[in-house]
């Protein structure tokens, strides 16, 4: 078994390296050496990773390889054996299934766990307009579409206004247009609220149209980190675009 020898903090002022560097410098996640076992398997072996503030991240890899443990780590819902993790204190996860509690209405699964009153309804019916479903407030989320129902999720993630955003593929169980449709969505609502994120996909064209920068995890480690210089709005008709996409398949090993 190997020893817990990991430090787990969140990044704050007081976080920042000397009184000459700005918060803004000090990035919102920082992992140094960070290794998680699994009986005798190392499914990440001394991963270091740095996300700016208002970055983003899509981390490809085959199924098995760590992507959502490494996930789970940043949202406080793992442990590392060893290593340094920094994190921002504020942190929501969308997970490929939207969670939705069923004996709730929309708005209330959106403001769960806030406080309650006209400031927080009205901060939750905002949410809701950002993802177009204000007039599905008072709906059960039983009378939701996947799509609707994966916005909602979304919206209660981003009422938070968190400083890092962990999203779990999820768009994987839509249909290919309403996933075309929702990647449109997380882009623009990124980039209106420039929380950091970390997008766990197998999706290579999703990780490109998206991310500012992907990087892909093979056998315990990273094996490529590369920024995404492909000019937006990002089409896969692009030389560039597809130029990237085949480099990125042979990291993952398909030809």
């Amino acid at each position: 078994m190997t020893a817990d020898t990991s430090t787990t903090a969140t990044l704050s002022p007081s976080s920042l390296p000397s009184p000459s560097v700005s918060e803004e410098a000090v990035p919102a996640v920082h992992l140094r050496g960070l290794r998680r076992v699994f009986g005798t398997r190392a499914v990440l072996d001394g991963v270091d990773l740095s996300i700016a503030r208002g970055e983003f991240v899509a981390l490809l890899g085959a199924s098995g390889t760590g992507k959502t443990t490494l996930l789970r780590i940043l949202g406080a819902l793992d442990r590392a054996d060893e290593g340094t993790v920094l994190v921002p204190p504020v942190r929501t996860v969308v997970f490929q299934e939207p969670r939705l509690m069923p004996s709730k209405r929309v708005l209330a699964n959106v403001t769960v766990g806030l406080p309650r009153g006209a400031a927080t309804r009205e901060t939750g019916l905002k949410a809701l307009a950002e993802v177009g479903l204000e007039r599905h407030a008072e709906a059960w989320p039983a009378t939701l579409s996947g799509g609707e129902a994966q916005r909602v999720a979304l919206a209660r993630a981003l009422v938070r206004e968190p400083q890092l955003l962990l999203l779990d593929e999820p768009f994987a169980a839509l249909d290919a247009l309403t996933r075309l449709r929702m990647q449109d969505l997380v882009g623009d609502l990124v980039r209106r609220h420039r929380p950091a994120v970390l997008l766990v996909t197998h999706d290579v064209d999703e990780a490109v149209r998206l991310a500012d920068r992907v990087v892909v995890l093979r056998e315990g480690l990273f094996a490529r980190d590369e920024a995404v210089t492909v000019q937006r709005p990002r089409d896969p008709a692009d030389p560039a675009f597809a130029d990237l996409r085949r480099r990125l398949l042979t990291d993952l090993g398909v030809h």
